[in-house]
């Protein structure tokens, strides 16, 4: 063995911490010194992120919406762990040659046991880039359907809400019949969006289109039928056609649209085996389409009541019996 290897060793010895005596292996005084550096570093940045929360809220006001907070506490968060990395990095490697040998067995290691993790926030950006959804949205993603409430790293949470009675069939079963909240907060893991559609209700056009289903029997006064119908739709969706028309005419010079987006009411009719179905189309704000279709509905079947018109439903006539043979006190006649 050389003297110059062997004073190296010697030298790394001297600069062994010992604690009680104890030798503590590969725990030198540069160790120690870096690792409590981070550990200050950490909690430095630990608390700042706390005051800095602390100040928002303090600062939050009716002129700051939820959405504005949102993205304030997203770039704190977002500038917070870049800090961290680039301060670890320089305190535990001190050439690039290091940098790079470290950087190459941490990314073998992380690719094969952090899949979903890099995934999952490699969403995150997208979201954040990408105009998938925000907060405060309302959106159907792998099954949830609900009101965007919080944003993270990893996971997004939703405010759930039901499904209207055509979709209740679909996953996971729910008790509330319309589109209100059923009180269950939900967390989905970001990568869910390259996995299944992504359905946003408020990103780009605010408003849905809804119909209400009347059946009226053949017979019946279809034109005045037809009239009540839109003049209840009228009445309750005016208001919602004159905010919708700027958005209708951003979203038509936007996107190539061919199908049907007037937001006049409509009514189709529908031949079927028993009765003819009226279907009123109609446009609705993304919240509150249960209210309106309540309104809506008293104020057609009051209409109804009043011009003597009554919905069809599925009944049976009997149209004729076959002979009956009825057998009393033993003896036998026949009835037609």
């Amino acid at each position: 063995m050389s003297l110059d290897l062997l004073g190296a060793i010697l030298a790394a010895q001297s600069d062994d911490v010992r604690v009680f005596g104890i030798h503590l292996i590969g725990l030198t005084e540069a160790t120690a010194r870096k690792l409590a550096l981070t550990v200050a570093l950490i909690v430095i940045l630990v608390l700042v992120r706390l005051v800095s929360r602390a100040l928002l809220r303090h600062g939050q006001s009716e002129e700051h919406t939820a959405r504005w907070h949102f993205w304030v506490r997203q770039s704190l968060a977002l500038l917070t762990a870049a800090i961290l990395v680039v301060g670890v990095i320089s305190i535990w490697f001190e050439t690039p040659k290091q940098l790079s040998g470290a950087l190459g067995l941490v990314a073998a290691g992380v690719a094969i046991a952090l899949q979903r993790v890099i995934t999952a926030f490699a969403a995150y950006l997208i979201i954040l880039r990408g105009r998938v959804f925000t907060v405060g949205d309302r959106i159907v993603m792998a099954g949830v359907r609900g009101d965007v409430i919080a944003l993270g790293f990893m996971q997004t949470t939703v405010m759930e809400m039901g499904q209207p009675p055509p979709a209740q069939s679909d996953p996971p079963a729910q008790w509330v019949n319309a589109r209100q909240y059923t009180g269950r907060i939900v967390r989905v893991t970001n990568d869910k969006i390259f996995d299944s559609p992504v359905y946003n209700y408020t990103r780009e056009f605010p408003y849905l289109w809804d119909e209400i289903r009347i059946p009226i029997a053949y017979n019946a006064d279809r034109a005045r039928a037809e009239q009540i119908l839109l003049e209840s739709a009228r009445r309750h969706t005016k208001r919602i056609e004159e905010l919708g028309g700027p958005a209708r005419a951003d979203l038509l010079r936007r996107y190539p649209l061919k199908a049907s987006t007037e937001l006049e009411p409509r009514v189709y009719w529908r031949l079927t085996d028993n009765w003819l179905e009226l279907t009123l189309r109609f446009v609705a704000e993304e919240t509150g389409v249960r209210g309106l279709k309540d309104q809506i509905s008293r104020d057609i079947l009051a209409a109804f009541d009043e011009a003597g018109l009554g919905l069809a439903s599925g009944t049976y006539e009997i149209v004729g019996l076959p002979p009956v043979r009825v057998v009393t006190d033993g003896s036998t006649a026949d009835r037609a």
